[in-house]
């Protein structure tokens, strides 16, 4: 660790503590060479994967555009904000897991789906109209029926 004063390259660990929240350490360094004191904190850092879209360009994970993208999916329905956040929790968690560096945005839009197919049926439907741009009708109307099954038919029949 270089000194913030002098640059020089080696300095001596006073003291190390746990912050109170338990995710950095936070610790007291002196400089070796002009003895000056200071203060340092470590936390963990967790790189998400690069997300290399269709068309081959790379990008950056973006949390907050995952977010307004499961939010337009749910607007107005009846999902807590709690489910929300454990959802975007869950899909950061599996990317994170993968130990992958890049990922492609096609297995993002899978994970997603998966999420909201759990959260709400609607919100999944209508995510899944975009992300597999579905060109008519009867491929809209094929995603309905997964979701109706046997019980939904006898339903409509009586």
């Amino acid at each position: 660790m270089k000194c913030p004063f002098c640059q020089h390259e080696e300095t001596q660990v006073l003291d190390t503590r746990d912050s109170e929240e338990g995710d950095a350490i936070r610790r007291r360094r002196r400089c070796t060479n002009c003895d000056k004191r200071f203060t340092t904190h470590e936390r963990i850092e967790l790189a998400m994967p690069i997300i290399v879209k269709k068309n081959g360009s790379r990008t950056e994970f973006d949390g907050d555009k995952l977010r307004a993208s499961l939010m337009l999916a749910l607007r107005k329905r009846p999902v807590s904000a709690e489910s929300l956040d454990e959802a975007l929790h869950r899909i950061k968690e599996k990317l994170l897991s993968s130990g992958e560096r890049e990922i492609i945005s096609g297995h993002v839009g899978e994970l997603v789906m998966h999420e909201l197919k759990r959260l709400d049926k609607i919100a999944y439907i209508r995510f899944a109209s975009v992300y597999k741009s579905f060109e008519d009708v009867a491929e809209f109307q094929n995603m309905i029926e997964e979701f109706s099954g046997p019980a939904a038919s006898r339903k409509g029949k009586k």
